[in-house]
């Protein structure tokens, strides 16, 4: 039987002082392989077990089928998700309770216009917006402009460049 089964993403981060840890459910074989070693009396039975259990981790991730992230790497992740439905990566920020992504500031990479009227916008951060709204765009689409996202209504979020009136968009 192998030792990994299937693609499994942990995170492994300490917690602040004074803050008490969630389990994570359903852990990957090779994680559980390894916490089941702490439980060993023998100290060189102890040993073996944790070799085997972290060359098991090691060659998991060397292979692709486990990632570990740290919890700056998770924050990260979310900023860059941020626009996007994703219902089935919640497990990957659980733990530490995290406050919620209102927006996002970058810069503007680039901005052109469809034929519609309505525009799409590159930003530094590498995430595409497009216009969703009919109203002009009443900035000027210079690249490097700073560049502010934040939630709106019904799932939409508002672009501002600069001091500018916000366009309604929709993540790419």
């Amino acid at each position: 039987m192998p030792l990994i089964s299937h693609v499994a993403a942990i995170m492994i981060a300490a917690a602040p002082a004074g803050q008490e840890r969630v389990e994570p459910q359903g852990r990957p074989e090779t994680l559980t392989r390894l916490m089941a070693c702490r439980s060993i009396s023998e100290g060189a039975e102890r040993l073996a077990c944790y070799d085997a259990a972290a060359g098991a981790i090691d060659t998991a991730e060397r292979q692709g089928d486990l990632v570990v992230i740290d919890r700056a790497q998770a924050e990260e992740t979310r900023r860059q998700l941020f626009g996007f439905e994703v219902p089935t990566l919640p497990r990957l920020f659980s733990g530490a309770p995290q406050a919620e992504i209102e927006s996002i500031e970058t810069s503007l990479q680039s901005a052109s216009q469809l034929a519609e009227n309505r525009w799409v916008f590159r930003l530094a951060d590498g995430s595409v917006w497009r216009q969703i709204d009919s109203d002009p765009v009443r900035f000027q689409n210079r690249a490097g402009q700073e560049v502010r996202v934040r939630k709106a209504s019904l799932g939409s979020f508002l672009l501002t460049v600069g001091n500018s009136r916000a366009v309604r968009v929709r993540r790419q």
